[in-house]
């Protein structure tokens, strides 16, 4: 094991413990504590995907997104920037504040709605830290609904055991495991088009595993006792930002009808 991976490997550990014990504000203080921002700054590429990820299988948050749409766009770190919402909406991501509208579809993000036509920077890598910070919600949803199909019993055998179950979890892994892909693919290719589709099959695999996951847990998956309906709501949320799955598709679409060809994107 090469020392890089063994450091990657120490951070992911103190990551995912950070995270567990904070969240909101107080994740954005730990984070900052532990220089995230000179993180970004010397290894992108390496912290951005373990960072979101994380955020994800953990289901806390912060407003790092921030700094990783700024540190694209060449701009100073540390501020809060308009980033495009479904529908045509603008969010502000607020830094260092626990508040969020009452009404708001994940109660827990601290975002503020602001005036459309506000300038936006660039989006790409914006789009590859949400898609990862989407599959990992989606492996969070994932675990719950298999622990839960292994623990559960109906006509005395796990319900692991049964078809529509299984097919249901086989094919919430197939979904993640195709948005990694596409987003592995991004990674390497740092490209808009890539960051775009990336984007879009994260946030079906996300959309996929809520659906099929709270198939899988049943009526449980709906209480405030469970984690399910935290992750759910998350990728919701998440889905809109910087573009939803369907309005990305038909941007995508709309970029190969103009050019009249698809742009290879990988080296197969």
């Amino acid at each position: 094991m090469s020392s890089d991976t063994t450091e990657l490997d120490l951070l992911a550990e103190a990551l995912r413990k950070t995270m567990t014990d904070h969240t909101g504000a107080a994740l954005d203080a730990a984070l900052d504590g532990m220089d995230w921002r000179d993180m970004l700054t010397e290894l992108p590429y390496e912290t951005v995907p373990l960072v979101f990820r994380l955020l994800g299988e953990t289901g806390a948050h912060a407003s790092v997104l921030n700094d990783v749409v700024l540190h694209e766009a060449g701009r100073p770190l540390g501020d809060s920037v308009p980033l495009p919402y479904a529908g045509g909406s603008q969010v502000v991501w607020e830094r260092g504040t626990d508040l969020t509208p009452a009404d708001a579809l994940d109660q827990e993000l601290p975002w503020r709605l602001t005036p459309t036509g506000t300038d936006v920077p660039p989006l790409a890598a914006g789009r590859r830290a949400l898609a990862w910070w989407l599959t990992g919600t989606a492996r969070a949803m994932l675990a719950l609904a298999r622990q839960h199909a292994l623990d559960r019993t109906q006509f005395g055998r796990p319900i692991a055991s049964f078809q529509a179950v299984r097919h249901r979890l086989a094919e919430t892994l197939i979904a993640i495991e195709g948005a990694e892909a596409a987003l592995t693919v991004a990674d390497d290719d740092h490209g808009d088009l890539s960051s775009l589709l990336a984007k879009a099959a994260a946030g079906r695999a996300a959309l996929t595993a809520a659906r099929h996951c709270q198939q899988v847990l049943g009526g449980i998956g709906f209480t405030a006792e469970h984690a399910l309906h935290r992750h759910v709501r998350r990728a919701y949320a998440l889905d809109g930002l910087l573009g939803s799955t369907r309005e990305l598709t038909r941007e995508a679409g709309a970029r190969i009808r103009s050019e009249g060809r698809a742009t290879r994107i990988a080296q197969l």
